[in-house]
């Protein structure tokens, strides 16, 4: 099949040669391949810049005895998770790029925190961010594509009750995202590892992408917004994090890939539970909770391309024990609420993906990706 590449190989628009189906193929070669680890391929590189990218911040805060702040620092470094296999100077635009987003948002999660917009606000918000994170990633050309990270950190921000002044947020926010930027070009220094300082190259937007990406806002936008008001009506606390697990299954080439990626979320979250059960048992000081977290965060990126059902059993104690170093609210209602967010959103995720393979096949063509 050719197509027209954007954003990630997993991403294409049909182009005049045939295309199957998204649900044309082997249901059993499709299931195999959603359990399937794939080889690696120098994943530790990007994985020690993230966990460094997010360890060292942490750690100087807790050491600094400001741990109110640690939860701006941890969405800042997601700016390391940003264009992970791209070369140096590819790599640096693109993460400052995904830099300004997450400030944003972050910036808008802690004025609504200081606003007190309650949960309903939150889910608002919160949807709101869900479609325009996915508008800036698209149109910047950002990889992960779609708002999950966006999600995360307005959610998790906004529903902190007892905030630090908006400007020392943001002020912890930033030095990160410098440290993450000056980590990504780091290894400039070993000649063996260092890219051509070359220009990226600017390709035009088609008009089929422009369409694709608006399609991603909407189809992210109602999942988000679903989710999130079914965990409010329910009265459960956290909803931003059904939020989250509603836009997982969004990304992906196939029907099938989004429904296994749904699959892996909801595997992967109930092993990951077990895990943030026995570290928080431990009751660990922060500056161990620090390390756990940059050894999680290591583990995490090593998979995250390789296996998603491994990757997300790290991410979950990972997004947990952040969330705890920051406002300590006992590991079981943390854990519950998590694991009943997580069915609730992977099963919303999937409803928009049918129903949107549904309008595809209607309209006698494939999803436009």
């Amino acid at each position: 099949m050719q197509g027209i590449r954007y954003n990630s190989p997993e991403k294409y628009i049909c182009a005049p040669a045939p295309c199957r189906l998204p649900l044309e193929g082997d249901p059993l070669h499709h299931f195999k391949e959603i359990f399937r680890l794939t080889p690696a391929r120098n994943d530790h590189h990007p994985a020690i810049r993230t966990a460094v990218g997010v360890g060292v911040p942490l750690l100087v805060l807790v050491l600094a005895g400001r741990i109110d702040l640690t939860i701006f620092a941890s969405f800042g470094a997601f700016t390391g998770i940003y264009g992970r296999n791209q070369p140096h100077r590819q790599r640096l635009v693109h993460q400052a790029k995904a830099s300004l987003l997450l400030l944003l948002f972050i910036f808008a999660g802690a004025v609504c925190a200081h606003a007190g917009i309650g949960p309903w606000g939150i889910v608002i918000g919160t949807t709101l961010v869900a479609g325009l994170g996915t508008l800036g990633t698209g149109f910047g050309r950002l990889q992960p594509a779609g708002s999950l990270f966006h999600i995360f950190a307005f959610g998790a921000i906004s529903s902190v009750p007892s905030q630090p002044p908006v400007w020392q947020g943001m002020l912890a926010a930033a030095l990160t995202v410098a440290f993450a930027l000056a980590v990504a070009v780091s290894s400039r220094v070993h000649p063996g590892h260092r890219s051509p300082w070359t220009r990226p190259l600017a390709e035009p937007f088609t008009p089929g992408e422009r369409k694709a990406i608006l399609l991603d806002a909407v189809r992210y936008t109602t999942a988000a917004g679903v989710a999130g008001s079914i965990a409010v009506l329910l009265g459960i606390g956290h909803s931003y994090w059904a939020m989250v697990a509603a836009v997982v299954p969004l990304a992906g080439p196939t029907v099938t890939h989004r429904l296994g990626r749904a699959l892996n979320r909801i595997l992967g979250t109930t092993a990951g539970l077990g895990l943030t059960w026995v570290i928080l048992l431990g009751e660990l000081p922060p500056w161990a909770l620090v390390l756990v977290i940059a050894v999680l965060q290591f583990l995490a990126e090593s998979f995250i391309a390789r296996q998603y059902t491994i990757a997300q059993t790290f991410v979950t104690p990972l997004a947990l024990v952040s969330t705890e170093l920051a406002h300590p609210s006992g590991p079981l209602p943390l854990i519950q609420d998590r694991a009943i967010e997580t069915l609730i959103g992977a099963l919303v995720g999937v409803l928009v993906v049918l129903a949107a393979s549904g309008r595809d096949r209607t309209a006698g063509r494939p999803r436009v990706r």
